[in-house]
């Protein structure tokens, strides 16, 4: 029954936040999708048999050794990402921008000859490669006539036989001090319903309510490569990188629901509030060689290790609640903070590369990876998340295109880009997959050059705002799922100085 006294909402100090890292979190630090220098972007990220672009040193290294000159380039990027979300026949969208830094890099000749056999180049290189911008708008809104969030946190409550009120912790915990669940009459206070059931005295629920989510996210991954290749026989170039990651990421959501509906428990309304920062730091090791069988061909071959990150999060959430009575109450968890580490898949590359005469330019690439193999760790046992992620994760592959034409000083670029669906069969995202397409223009002189490129990259997902339940009777509640549909525009403009020629 729903309590008549403030006394037991004072109890919010018996409570423990534990923002465990999902399948969500390891996915989104896996994944890379290749930036760079204009370049780069504009032939789709397809340099592993190509090489002599500064991008490539968190590639494939072996492409440091293509260089014959020092070179400095830095490239500036605008981003724009658009999300349009359907939820119960709403459509919503939400739009984001920012300018940022994409590239910086400088290339070192330390030794230059003209001898046909041995030894003829070998350089040292620099960059830092934004691999991933991980900044977002989401809005998502509409009516929900099956379920609510709440009956989601009651679930939590019921769930291995009840949690004792005073023992309940996290969102469960904080809801249940807001009155938006409450223990069932007769149950020894260890079975919940929600407001929308009259916390179990008026069942059925009594749904319809508004339902507005907000998203916001921000932050980056990039990558400093720090890199030594070298060109042997003009047959073999060969290179190996140590990269040091950085990982900067902030996830805030606003939940609203609200119902113009008299209900018999007075509920009108609540917000909940969930915030998390990830900072990080990840160390991996890359090596590639690229072999040139004749002078127009090119194959190039790479390995990354896993990046081994060490995260610090910080997280709290908090909810507040109104009511037709004039009450209002709020309440929230202490703010969190702890260390994880996650050790992120292994890749293979490969890729081929066409010279036909002066004009045109032309490769391919293939990557591989086993997202399942992805491992986190804690001070516990830490075998049940990582399982999750094995159940979850599959290996797939990624394919990348791209071609160069040259018209005397100005060059003409564009580039494809497809990277496969890293959910098992099951997953209610197991169709997902990201595209890329991109265009992109250069002219280039002795010592300067100036790049630009535009790049479209699209994928569609299911989001849960929460997932399936059941009430303490047992029955089925429906979760609750928006499609979104991401487009993000890429403008980026790389400008370059080659000196020591």
């Amino acid at each position: 029954m729903k309590k008549i006294s403030l006394f037991i909402f004072a109890v919010l100090s018996m409570f423990s936040v534990v923002n465990a890292q999902n399948v969500d979190d390891v996915l989104r630090y896996s994944q890379i999708f290749y930036g760079g220098t204009a370049r780069f972007m504009s032939m789709g990220g397809a340099f592993t048999a190509l090489g002599g672009d500064i991008s490539s040193l968190s590639q494939n290294p072996a492409g440091l050794g293509v260089f014959r000159s020092s070179e400095l380039t830095i490239t500036p990027q605008l981003f724009s990402i658009t999300t349009k979300a359907g939820f119960n026949g709403v459509s919503t969208s939400g739009n984001l921008s920012n300018f940022n830094l994409s590239q910086i890099g400088i290339v070192a000749n330390l030794i230059s000859n003209n001898n046909e056999t041995g030894l003829i180049t070998l350089n040292l290189g620099y960059s830092f490669n934004k691999t991933d911008n991980l900044s977002q708008s989401i809005v998502i809104q509409g009516v929900s006539n099956t379920s609510s969030m709440a009956d989601y946190w009651a679930a939590l409550g019921n769930k291995d036989g009840g949690t004792f009120y005073k023992d309940l912790q996290g969102a469960e915990g904080i809801a249940f001090d807001a009155w938006i669940m409450d223990t069932v009459t007769g149950s020894g206070g260890k079975s919940y319903a929600t407001a929308f059931s009259n916390y179990g005295d008026n069942p059925p629920s009594i749904y319809g309510q508004k339902i507005r989510r907000l998203v916001t996210n921000e932050g980056y991954i990039g990558e400093h490569a720090f890199s030594i290749g070298g060109n042997y026989s003009n047959k073999i170039f060969f290179g190996a990188t140590f990269g040091i990651t950085t990982l900067r990421y902030t996830s805030d959501y606003e939940h609203l629901e609200s119902t113009d509906v008299a209900l018999p428990s007075q509920f009108q309304s609540f917000t909940y509030t969930d915030h998390f920062e990830n900072k990080g730091t990840g160390y991996t090791l890359k090596l590639g060689a690229i072999y040139k069988p004749v002078d127009a061909v090119r194959i190039g071959l790479a390995f990354h290790s896993p990046t081994w990150y060490k995260i610090d999060e910080y997280y709290y959430n908090d909810i507040t609640s109104h009511f037709t009575d004039g009450g209002q109450y709020e309440s929230s968890n202490t703010p969190t903070r702890f260390n994880y580490a996650l050790a992120t898949p292994y890749r293979l590359l490969a890729g081929v590369g066409v010279q036909i005469k002066k004009f045109a330019l032309l490769s391919a690439d293939y990557e591989f990876i086993d997202y399942g193999s992805a491992r986190v760790s804690e001070t516990g046992d830490d075998s049940e998340e990582n399982l999750g992620i094995k159940n979850t994760l599959k290996t797939t592959s990624n394919f990348r295109v791209g071609g160069e034409f040259r018209l005397n000083n100005l060059y003409l670029r564009t580039g494809y880009g497809f990277y496969g669906k890293p959910f098992k069969s099951g997953d209610a995202n197991s169709n997902l997959d990201y595209s890329s397409i991109s265009f992109g223009a250069g002219l280039r002189e002795q010592k300067f050059s100036i790049d630009f490129a535009y790049t479209n990259f699209s994928y569609s997902q299911n989001y849960f705002l929460y997932p399936s339940s059941t009430d303490y009777q047992g029955n089925n509640i429906d979760a609750a799922s928006a499609n979104l549909n991401t487009v993000k525009n890429m403008f980026t403009l790389t400008l370059g100085y080659k000196f020591g020629i």
